[in-house]
């Protein structure tokens, strides 16, 4: 894959979660790809994650992603953004993250969710 390819598929992954498209998110996974968060530490596969965005997509409806940096990588792709939404209380918030995916054959095998911690802890007041 081509730097371009890698962009061009980081655009389109990142664009489905903020419109809400599952199918296109899951579609841009490879089926056994591992997915790790800095904040907890667990690395999940493709169905546990599906399930915590469909939370999330009903969670923070609104969601906007400001992006800040997206680079092509030797084996993929890194996005630095701020994720802004309206939690449901009606409180306005962000959160500053960062993510680092490797590409094979045009899907991600791996994404490394670096978020800041203090900002993702107010989700949990919200359930999941």
């Amino acid at each position: 894959m081509t730097s371009q390819d890698y962009l061009t598929l980081a655009e389109r992954f990142v664009g489905a979660i903020q419109s809400g498209d599952t199918a296109t998110v899951r579609a841009c996974y490879a089926p056994d790809a591992k997915l790790w968060h800095n904040n907890d530490g667990v690395e999940q596969t493709v169905d546990q994650n599906m399930k915590v965005l469909d939370w999330f997509i009903r969670t923070l409806p609104d969601r906007q992603y400001r992006l800040v940096r997206r680079e092509a990588l030797p084996d993929g792709f890194m996005q630095q953004h701020v994720l802004e939404a309206t939690l449901p209380d009606g409180t306005k918030w962000a959160m500053d993250a960062c993510v680092v995916c490797r590409v094979k054959n045009g899907v991600i095998t791996r994404l490394d969710e670096y978020l800041d911690s203090a900002k993702s802890a107010v989700l949990r007041n919200f359930g999941r």
